[in-house]
């Protein structure tokens, strides 16, 4: 736990409002407050944002406690869900929380390999949500929808059908790997970990893959008493939370503009997050805000010359409500985490 540090939230702020300060700064135009008036819709919308923040949060609580057996309370799983994307807030993308996410769960009271179920089974989840739903909605919307667009400003977006397809396919090996793992050989594939990292320059690896490798075969052993029920509940769950998650940015956009088309920003929200995969600053910070701005801009129905800077304010306002929270939730519950679980010596690592 010495390796998380709360000062680290800071970085994440800085990088996030500094690539919106610039983007004010070059495309900001006070002509985009002309038009926005705050009624009763603004509200609404505003409402229904936070709504589906807590759709959110709601998913990913229901999920823990199902794949706990419901051993989590309510409670339990509100502080592992708010430590754990603390985590991932403060941690570069490709990272993200899992690495101590299992420590957050085994500390609420569940055994260590269960705790290693739980995550490995959270993880397979939600990368089987994108392997799923990014070619379904290729085909719903289309390639070029996607891809092939001209921005305001001049921005060809086309270059960014690499970074979401280097993200993709990531996923889509990890989740095949995994699959073979808890499914089908889990000793096999420890087998094959502990043999490809003994070569030289990834033995420094190693004795990470070797608990990797045991949390699988854990994990295994768990999901074979797994019925279809189960299975309903955690990708239902699952659907929730990260639809919930996309549909935020569509509520904050109608609380003061008109979208033009509500399905495709969601689906391209959905692209933004794999390629999200790929960038090293901690919670996607900078490059989020900068391909919000810069990808979904020309859906706001506002005239061209006007679509960055509205998409600078909504990236902004977006960035707010679904990932600085996180950071303030993180900063209050970690500490007293810290101290519950690890006593003075915790704190001072903290």
């Amino acid at each position: 736990m010495s390796k998380i540090k709360l000062r680290r939230a800071i970085y994440p702020i800085l990088i996030g409002l500094g690539v919106v300060g610039y983007m004010f700064y070059r495309d900001f135009d006070p002509a985009i407050f002309r038009d926005i008036r705050f009624t009763w819709g603004t509200a609404f919308w505003l409402f229904m944002a936070l709504l589906f923040m807590f759709g959110r949060d709601i998913g990913y609580m229901i999920r823990i406690r199902v794949l706990s057996g419901h051993e989590l309370s309510w409670r339990q799983a509100f502080r592992v869900i708010m430590l754990w994307e603390f985590t991932s807030a403060i941690t570069p993308s490709a990272v993200g929380g899992t690495s101590v996410a299992i420590l957050y769960v085994h500390k609420e009271g569940i055994g260590l390999g269960r705790s290693s179920a739980i995550v490995m089974l959270t993880s397979f989840l939600d990368e089987v949500y994108f392997i799923v739903m990014f070619p379904l909605l290729l085909l719903i919307v289309g390639v070029d929808n996607l891809f092939d667009i001209t921005m305001a400003g001049g921005v060809l977006t086309k270059g960014l059908m690499t970074f979401a397809l280097a993200g993709y396919f990531l996923k889509l090996a990890y989740v095949l790997i995994l699959s073979y793992g808890l499914f089908l050989n889990p000793r096999g594939l420890k087998w094959l970990l502990m043999k490809i990292f003994r070569l030289r320059w990834l033995r420094r690896w190693y004795r990470a893959m070797n608990h990797i490798g045991s949390d699988i075969i854990s994990s295994s052993i768990e999901i074979r008493h797994y019925g279809f029920r189960f299975w309903f509940k955690a990708f239902a769950s699952t659907f929730l939370s990260w639809s919930s998650r996309y549909l935020v940015a569509n509520a904050l956009i109608l609380a003061f503009f008109s979208v033009s088309d509500q399905f495709l920003l969601f689906a391209r929200q959905l692209v933004m997050w794999i390629m999200m995969l790929v960038m090293p600053t901690p919670g996607g910070s900078g490059f989020a805000e900068y391909i919000f701005t810069t990808y979904c801009s020309d859906l706001i129905s506002v005239p061209a010359s006007l679509q960055l800077g509205a998409a600078a304010l909504i990236a902004f306002l977006w960035r707010g409500v679904t990932y600085y929270p996180y950071l303030i939730a993180g900063a209050v519950i970690f500490p007293r985490w810290i101290k519950r679980n690890f006593g003075s010596s915790g704190t001072k690592k903290a």
